[in-house]
């Protein structure tokens, strides 16, 4: 078994090794138990007829409930494992990652950026959100038993989190054939003591942090004059617009998460907000992977307007279309 350096690994293994022992035993148990009827109860001449079995209640209550308590056990320390791994601690640390044949590519929110090397600090809780530039990938890192799945498309942020708890280099790879180089599609992950990842971010020279990146762009793309913090453009204010419900043309409401973000830039008239016209351009095919990510950022990092400073509340949420 890979080296134990995550939260979560432990109570994999400890899940694992209950199914494989469980099935050891019972296949140990029914093949015995096959062999040794075969012998008792063979037929030891041709005219012999065997006794009818009159059944047994008692019997075959034993053999459903005890099956059944077993298979309830798995169910439930699976799904206690399942939602430890899935369910993103809300005071994690996020990282950026794109998948692309045949590399991994990482963006700190310092700025830093990295190609299939994943420096993390030891004992914080890291949130990976994923994307791909063209086919199904699937980041896996043994050490830390978790994997997750990376698809392609507009709406396809994946997730994961997880918390090293021991420094060292692991393995990395992408789990998903994804075409010719696929085995050629690895890296590291360093688990650096917190000192020594502070330095580490303050050694690499950068461009500006993910959000400085984001506002760049931002203005660059001409997204800013549609979407005016005083709310007099053609594309609602995106203050305050992460993590809100927003009402759409339909009656619909959607929350804006990453994904929603995401499909608001490369498909905008996919959900419209309520009070809006779908004027906003796709940037399918324009906007890279990892400057969607820039822009999401900075997104994310709008916080709501003080009252004080006489602009309106947020519309949020998509353009007069979707963002823009």
């Amino acid at each position: 078994m890979p080296e134990q350096a995550s939260t979560v690994a432990s109570r994999v293994d400890n899940l694992y090794a209950y199914l494989v022992l469980t099935t050891i035993f019972f296949t140990v148990l029914i093949s015995t138990t096959l062999l040794v009827f075969f012998i008792k109860y063979r037929r030891r001449s041709e005219y012999t007829i065997p006794k009818p079995i009159a059944g047994s209640i008692k019997l075959e209550l034993i053999w459903s409930v005890i099956p059944f308590l077993i298979a309830m056990s798995m169910f439930v320390w699976g799904a206690s494992v399942y939602f430890a791994q899935y369910r993103i601690p809300e005071n994690a640390s996020d990282i950026y990652v794109v998948g692309k044949q045949w590399m991994w590519k990482f963006q700190h929110p310092e700025g830093q950026r990295e190609i299939n090397e994943l420096h993390v600090p030891l004992g914080k809780r890291i949130r990976l959100t994923m994307a791909s530039e063209d086919v199904i990938h699937s980041f896996f890192v043994p050490a830390f038993r978790v994997k997750q799945d990376v698809v392609p498309g507009p709406n396809r942020y994946a997730q994961m989190w997880f918390e090293a708890t021991k420094p060292g280099s692991y393995h990395l790879f992408c789990a998903e054939y994804c075409g010719t180089n696929h085995a050629a599609m690895i890296g590291t992950v360093y688990v650096m003591a917190p000192k020594e990842y502070a330095q580490w971010l303050n050694g690499g020279a950068t461009e500006g942090t993910l959000t400085q990146k984001g506002e760049k762009l931002f203005t660059d793309f001409g997204c800013a004059t549609c979407h005016k913090a005083d709310g007099t453009g053609r594309g609602p204010n995106l203050e305050g617009l992460f993590g809100k419900q927003q009402q759409l043309t339909t009656g619909e409401k959607v929350l804006a998460d990453e994904n929603y973000i995401r499909a608001s830039i490369l498909n905008p008239g996919a959900q419209i907000v309520a009070g809006y016209q779908p004027v906003m351009p796709s940037f399918q095919g324009i906007i890279s992977e990892e400057q969607l990510i820039q822009i999401l950022a900075y997104i994310k990092s709008l916080a709501p307007q003080h009252p004080s400073s006489m602009q309106p509340t947020v519309q949020s949420d998509s353009t007069k279309g979707r963002m823009h």
